[in-house]
């Protein structure tokens, strides 16, 4: 590996190959670094090849140099200046709504389950006076 390579670095390169996975770019004759997927621009990349083609000469910022594994980790995002994002539209408040205690035949109040009460109601819809004329 090149002794200038330094992390921060920008330097300008050649893609010489693409996988789902990220573009690699030649810096010089001898080496070579991975543009990460997640590193090719800002926001979602689907697919490498709507963004780079094999002969592409691009900018890349140097991230990680690991001289035991031979790994260089370049970023071709880091170059540009990320994109200004709109601001959201505020979300309209939900409404609350309140529920009732209603107090049951026995006057305890609380929250029944409707096994519970279904009986209660079987009875209720049955009794004369409760029915609207």
């Amino acid at each position: 590996m090149t002794e200038k390579l330094e992390v921060g670095s920008i330097l300008t390169g050649k893609v010489t190959g693409i996988q789902p996975y990220g573009a690699f770019v030649a810096l010089d004759e001898n080496t070579q670094g991975l543009v990460h997927i997640s590193e090719i621009t800002h926001g979602y990349v689907k697919d490498i090849n709507d963004h780079l083609k094999v002969g592409d000469e691009i900018n890349v910022k140097v991230l990680s140099v690991d001289e035991g594994a031979g790994k260089i980790g370049l970023s071709i995002r880091a170059t540009e200046e990320a994109p200004v994002q709109q601001a959201a539209k505020p979300k309209k408040p939900r409404k609350r709504v309140a529920a009732a205690i209603i107090p049951d035949a026995e006057g305890q109040q609380g929250f029944n389950t409707l096994k519970d009460k279904l009986q209660e109601w079987i009875d209720q819809s049955s009794r004369e006076d409760l029915i609207k004329k």
